[in-house]
């Protein structure tokens, strides 16, 4: 199943961020979010986190590849393997533990480790087009399908 959106600034980035959680995102497993450089990915992780209640800074996991938030009844791991240079790495980062229990966990480059990911209940494909920017929801569970049917749209 999918669903295309829009949004053309980071208000309405924020918005589809509170529509994502309405709709049940922190139930989901992966998420895992794509698009080029600049295209919104991480500013969509920080509204997630932002709608689900987070007050403190979000900061980019592009040095530090992961980010850890447990605030309230959430438990998030932000990843952002952009800069992995091995997909054998991740191995070394301890994954597995990032899939146990409740974790709602973001994955920004997912490319970067084929084979060590499972299928995401849902993947977020970000494009940026001439004043704004593209978000194809593809649901890859079904649980992600649950979500994309209880998106309000």
């Amino acid at each position: 199943m999918e669903k295309t959106l829009y949004a053309k600034n980071e208000a309405e980035m924020a918005s589809l961020a509170k529509k994502l959680v309405t709709a049940g995102l922190a139930k989901l497993g992966l998420v895992t979010l794509g698009g080029m450089l600049g295209a919104g990915k991480t500013t969509l992780v920080k509204e997630i986190l932002r709608a689900l209640g987070y007050q403190g800074a979000v900061k980019s996991p592009t040095f530090t590849l992961a980010e850890p938030y447990q605030f309230g009844q959430y438990s998030i791991m932000h990843l952002d393997l952009y800069r992995l240079e091995d997909p054998q790495e991740i191995e070394f980062m301890g994954y597995r533990d990032w899939f146990s229990g409740n974790k709602l966990v973001l994955v920004e480059w997912p490319e970067k480790a084929p084979g060590f990911l499972p299928d995401p209940d849902l993947n977020v494909m970000i494009q940026i087009q001439e004043n704004r920017r593209q978000i194809l929801l593809e649901s890859g569970t079904n649980a992600g399908n649950l979500l994309l049917e209880q998106l309000i749209t």
